[in-house]
């Protein structure tokens, strides 16, 4: 029996029907990737604006993702960056998705993110604090443009603008409407807005009926990371949001292997295909040994955070944030795949990748 996401049905207009998705899923390959920042970028801002752009990198890097058999990467955007320059910005994306379409890899662009530093600012950027896991990261929209209701109009225009340019590009594979919406943001909380999640809600769903507005081909999704999503009864105002506006199911999960086996049977139900866009977090006990041939075993897109080690720093875990680890390194890397000499962390992981999709080669292995 399938679950049905009731409230919010007034939201829902334009939302693919669960034949539609699971008609478009089919169609796919078992996707599996990484989410994806350049190792010379703090963060998505740094990835994208002229100074700091550095597509011969992203060719490399994407090259070693594509060796070891992963077909898509899922790649913050920042509402700055448009308001900056629309016109670049555009051209960017596009050659970006030349680059990736070369490896034979389809990207998710995510447009919005609740995520780290609340006051993200264009133009040159902090250098990574030593230690420190994603010390750089920023929040899109900002604070600022969140609390001012005049901001609405470029919101709408940058969501509109992005998904409008690429709405019909076969090199998209989906829309990432809103990383994390709910994210209480602990390490930032004194510049956090006291009603953040309020706004955030009621601007979820205007994200997704711009985005929906301009026709795309590819779905929507918004991924859900916390609380108890095994009943609408006892979801947050966010996670029904979610659910209910989402054309394809997805979610983050960093837990040992059982707890996401457990999260993929609570959304089983709904129908509708089921995205992991994030895992892997060696520390807390989310490994590619552990989840992956999981994934595989349900159809599950499996997407784990990081590629390559670099400023984000990622490679260290959370706690990092309380104590850095600057005279001690951690004994196990917390994310990404590759060092940046382009050998793998782990090679046993790379095989495992290369095994279960079947689609990667021994060119990693033999450099």
């Amino acid at each position: 029996m399938c679950l049905v996401a009731s409230a919010h049905s007034q939201n829902t207009v334009g939302r693919w029907t669960a034949e539609r998705a699971n008609a478009w899923y089919e169609q796919q390959p078992w996707l599996v990737g990484a989410n994806y920042v350049p190792s010379d970028a703090i963060n998505q801002l740094e990835m994208f604006q002229a100074a700091t752009w550095n597509p011969q990198l992203n060719d490399k890097e994407l090259g070693l993702a594509e060796g070891i058999g992963m077909n898509t990467m899922r790649v913050f955007l920042q509402d700055q960056l448009w308001a900056q320059d629309r016109e670049v910005f555009k051209h960017r994306l596009d050659e970006f998705l030349s680059i990736a379409s070369k490896h034979h890899i389809r990207p998710i662009f995510v447009l919005f993110d609740s995520c780290w530093d609340p006051n993200p600012r264009l133009g040159p950027q902090h250098p990574p604090i030593p230690g420190v896991h994603n010390s750089g990261w920023v929040q899109s929209p900002g604070a600022q443009e969140l609390a001012d209701p005049q901001a609405k109009p470029r919101l709408e225009a940058y969501v509109k603008g992005v998904v409008g340019a690429f709405a019909k590009d076969p090199r998209v594979l989906a829309w990432d409407i809103w990383n994390e919406p709910d994210n209480g943001n602990g390490d930032y909380k004194a510049g956090e807005l006291r009603n953040k999640a309020e706004l955030v809600d009621a601007l979820l769903p205007q994200a997704f009926a711009w985005a929906r507005s301009v026709h795309p081909n590819q779905p929507l999704t918004s991924g859900l990371w916390d609380g108890d999503w095994s009943h609408p009864a006892r979801e947050s105002e966010t996670t029904k949001i979610q659910l209910a506006e989402s054309d394809v199911i997805s979610f983050h999960n960093y837990d040992w292997p059982e707890g996401f086996e457990a999260r993929i049977h609570e959304l089983l139900p709904y129908g509708r295909p089921v995205l992991c866009t994030e895992y892997m977090a060696r520390g807390a006990g989310s490994t590619f040994d552990g989840s992956l041939p999981i994934a595989k075993r349900y159809h599950v897109a499996a997407i784990n955070w990081g590629l390559v080690a670099g400023k984000t720093q990622t490679y260290l875990p959370w706690d990092s944030w309380q104590r850095p680890y600057v005279m001690v390194k951690p004994p196990i890397w917390f994310h990404e795949v590759f060092r940046q000499d382009d050998t793998p962390y782990r090679e046993h992981e790379v095989a495992l990748i290369r095994e279960l999709t079947g689609r990667g080669t021994s060119a990693v292995a033999a450099k």
